[in-house]
């Protein structure tokens, strides 16, 4: 025995040796601190969200008397006419006022950069209190819409008041000259409108209300939420059906045969809605659906009559490879940045007052501002400048290249390269970084990527709304450029520039988001030019492979320092080490198919589980319990002549429990399997035993509740199950009444109907809102007609990745984990799926081997 401690004592030091090979919650279980540099552990108090139906009475009575309903996507996306007209306005009045470009000489140039920061500050300022009014309007949102397509439910993420703030916000945040893009917040928004437009109700303005009874659950909340974010999409860049396919592939988690043409038609509806009235606007050409999306790359051609130009060659695929390489890499370089400005804002600028957070994005806005203005006069060159002639005429379709040039002091018929990309939109920028021939110095470029690089990276994650999909572009732009005036000028190749600043760009933003098909498809939906389709997912493709061996997504890296619990696509094969058994929760906290009053409110009050199995202890009284004719206390007879039978009944059960991996446990059972023929005094004591484990049921007297004072064997009492009830749905039932008394038939319970318990969706009630005057705690609620009787479960013995793949495919929110003889042995969430707790059970299970 001593030769054995000491061995397992060694193995102990040796896999756990100074706590170097720990996990973080492995030093938090044992109440060690882990030091600032470990990672942030998933948060246990986000909630995860209903999508699996509760197949329950009121349910099925409404599919009895169900028409086919067919559900409808977003059909408009009026959102992104607003920001675009804003910003555009926003901008041409600050530029009109400033008006740097009309000073006769340098003596003007202090005033009209306090004329810039002003404007600048102002916006960024208004941008700031919005977020400070709704905090989750911050950022772009697609890690947050992301989550909750996953199942983690992101308190306001969906709601009125964050849409208002965020489509408010990311107009101003743009206009105020920061780095940012408004196509993320695009997307938030569209996820907002397509989460609130179908249930007709709104919980910031409780009286815009209709009796609209339809789609009242998370279930039919998430498709809508996918089709609003698909339009997002769709609006942003003109491109449907990458809206489509970024839902599917970065936003939802769970997706459907049918549930494709409704996004679809959804993200059409979008960008032609968009198109229609951006086309009237801007040109006073109403149907001619000349601007498809808030961003479009214009059309990549050679010039007439040039038979020698080629947009790009079979030779020019090596060059792009190695353009994804080094897109990986400073995209991986991005996110390492801001993933360190992440936990730093997290520690020591959010614990501070608010008003710290609107102090750092004036700081950002008054920096940006500064380099942009002494970038463009001290570095900027002045470039001849080309007549319409020469340049490519893609942009006829936009504004024309020569509005969008920058003088900034330069002599007649030149004009600032180095201005011209930082005083414009971020639109115009990409226009003539894709389609300007030859008009960009080295040096330009170089200093522009740097420092658009470094701001931007800075920038996402101020308190702000802001995208990131519009900076990444012009950034890789800049790239792609750069490396065609090298090839072009140094190598004497012939080569089309805009190709090379196309596919600098996809690298780039491949490198720091990691999408591969969806941006794809993006990205030839915005240039209209279908032979770019291979170079563009070769350069994505090794930008990803590239950046995913350093760090992840931007994206992702950002829900990980949230806390959210996300699921990841699949486990490693390692985890396959792991059953069900070793991952469940085994202390349940269960309800009976017929408890009292006091009983459940008890439960409720003093648990923060959001469902609880339905259960029975005695399967001979099971028939006779479930008719709810009477309690189970009253039909529970113990007899002297009938106590071996019963033991033979325990030992049964206690076998029927061999695979809970409790030594405790299994040494009840072998002591008990022990007595074969008890003697008088025996059967004495296993008569005690018996009426302990088979009195009526603690749950069915007020003053008793499942505690921590119970014993091993209370606890892990045999239940076979028979079903699961939200604590909703319990909360309800008490709120509205739904109880009989003792001395009457469970058929005399009011019986609610489906919308009668989906009324208070989103938002039911809190169990500490009930008013414990108007209930008799003697009452008895029969639980039956409301609980979903036939909920996914797994058997103890089943291994990881099935339980994962089961749990994520079927959006599952509890898993109940079911022994062969049909009693609950334990229960799985979401947080018993997280890389970072299968990891720490990995190496429990190897220090235990």
């Amino acid at each position: 025995n001593n030769m054995a401690c000491y061995r397992n004592c060694f193995c102990c030091r040796c896999c756990c040796r100074e706590g170097e090979t720990r996990t973080p919650e492995e030093l938090a279980v044992l109440g060690e601190i882990p030091d600032e540099e470990e990672e942030i552990l998933p948060r246990k108090d986000y909630e995860s969200l209903d999508y699996d139906r509760c197949i329950n009475e009121p349910y099925v009575e409404v599919l009895e008397g169900m028409d086919n309903k067919v559900k409808g996507g977003v059909p408009f996306e009026y959102v992104g006419l607003f920001v675009d007209f804003f910003v555009h306005l926003f901008t041409k009045i600050k530029f009109t006022v400033v008006a740097i470009e009309k000073c006769a000489d340098k003596g003007c140039l202090s005033l009209s950069l306090l004329e810039l920061l002003s404007f600048n500050m102002i916006f960024v300022f208004i941008a700031s209190l919005l977020v400070l009014i709704e905090p989750v309007a911050a950022g772009s949102g697609i890690p947050e819409i992301k989550s909750y397509l996953n199942g983690v439910k992101i308190p306001g993420i969906v709601r009125l008041r964050t849409f208002i703030c965020k489509a408010a916000g990311v107009l101003f945040s743009v206009s105020g000259g920061l780095f940012v893009g408004k196509e993320g917040p695009m997307i938030h928004s569209g996820a907002i409108v397509g989460a609130g437009l179908p249930q007709f109700q709104s919980i910031s303005f409780k009286r815009i209300t209709f009796d609209f009874p339809y789609f009242r659950s998370d279930r039919d909340k998430r498709d809508f939420v996918s089709a609003g974010a698909a339009a997002g999409v769709a609006a942003a860049f003109g491109a449907p059906i990458g809206g489509t396919l970024f839902s599917l592939e970065e936003g939802s988690s769970f997706w459907n045969q049918a549930l494709t043409w409704k996004v679809l038609f959804c993200s059409m509806s979008a960008t032609f809605t968009l198109n229609f009235f951006r086309s009237g606007i801007n040109y006073n050409k109403w149907g001619s659906f000349q601007l498809p999306g808030l961003l479009n790359f214009g059309e990549f051609k050679c010039p007439d009559g040039d038979k020698n130009c080629h947009l790009w060659t079979a030779v020019d695929l090596a060059f792009f490879v190695l353009m994804g390489v080094v897109g990986g890499l400073l995209g991986a370089l991005f996110n390492c940045i801001n993933k360190c400005l992440a936990k730093y804002r997290i520690r020591h600028v959010h614990p501070k007052a608010k008003f710290v957070r609107v102090l750092e994005s004036l700081l950002v806005s008054m920096v940006t501002t500064v380099v942009i203005f002494a970038a463009s006069i001290l570095l900027g060159e002045c470039r001849d400048l080309y007549s319409p002639a020469t340049l490519n005429s893609s942009l006829a379709s936009s504004e024309d290249i020569n509005s969008t040039i920058r003088q900034f002091f330069c002599s007649n018929k030149t004009y600032n390269d180095m201005a011209t990309l930082f005083f414009n939109p971020q639109e115009a920028a990409i226009h003539q970084l894709f389609h300007q021939d030859s008009t960009f110095s080295p040096v330009t470029l170089s200093v522009f990527f740097l420092l658009y690089f470094l701001l931007a990276c800075w920038t996402y994650g101020v308190s702000v709304p802001s995208g990131l999909f519009v900076p990444s572009l012009l950034c890789g732009a800049a790239f792609g450029r750069l490396v065609a005036n090298i090839l072009k000028v140094n190598m004497g190749l012939d080569i089309y520039s805009g190709t090379f600043a196309l596919i600098g760009a996809a690298a780039f933003l491949g490198g720091v988001v990691r999408m591969t098909i969806s941006l794809t498809v993006i990205l030839i939906e915005s240039t209209n030019e279908i032979t770019y389709g291979l170079p563009i997912m070769i350069t994505l493709m090794v930008a990803k492979w590239t950046g995913d061996f350093f760090n992840k997504g931007i994206y992702d890296i950002h829900i990980q320092l949230k806390g959210v619990p996300l699921l990841e696509w699949e486990t490693e094969v390692e985890m396959d080490k792991l059953t069900a058994s070793d991952i469940m929760e085994p202390n349940l906290t269960y309800v009976y198919p017929h408890t009292r009053v006091q009983s459940l409110v008890s439960i409720l009050r003093t648990t923060v589980y959001h469902a609880f199995p339905v259960v029975t202890e005695n399967r001979q009284n099971e028939r006779d319990f479930m008719k709810g004719n009477i309690l189970i206390s009253n039909n529970i007879r113990f007899k002297k002549s009938s106590v071996v039978t019963r033991a033979g009944e325990q030992r049964r059960r206690c076998q029927s429990m061999k695979s809970y991996p409790s030594s405790e446990l299994r040494n009840v059972c072998d002591e008990q399997s022990a007595v074969e023929e008890p003697t008088e005094e025996g059967e004495d004591m296993l008569q005690q035993m018996l009426e302990r484990r088979h009195v009526p049921y603690p749950n069915l007297y007020p003053d008793q509740s499942p505690s921590d004072e119970w014993t091993m064997e209370e606890r892990f009492r045999p239940l076979t199950f028979h079903g699961l009830i939200l604590r909703s749905q319990l909360v309800n039932l008490l709120i509205r009444g739904v109880c009989y008394s003792e001395n009457q038939s469970s058929a005399s319970q009011p019986r609610l109907s489906y919308a009668e318990m989906t009324e208070d969706y989103p938002r039911y009630p809190d169990i500490h809102d009930l008013d414990l005057s108007l209930l008799n705690p003697r009452m008895i609620v029969d639980v039956t007609p409301y609980m979903n009787t036939s909920p996914y479960t797994v058997s103890p013995n089943t291994r990881i990745s099935q339980v994962f793949n089961l749990f994520r495919t079927m959006g599952l929110r509890h898993l109940p984990v079911v022994n062969a003889a049909g009693e609950i042995v334990g229960i799985i969430t979401r947080h018993n799926l997280t890389h970072e707790f299968l990891v720490t059970k990995l190496r429990q299970h190897y220090i235990t081997i």
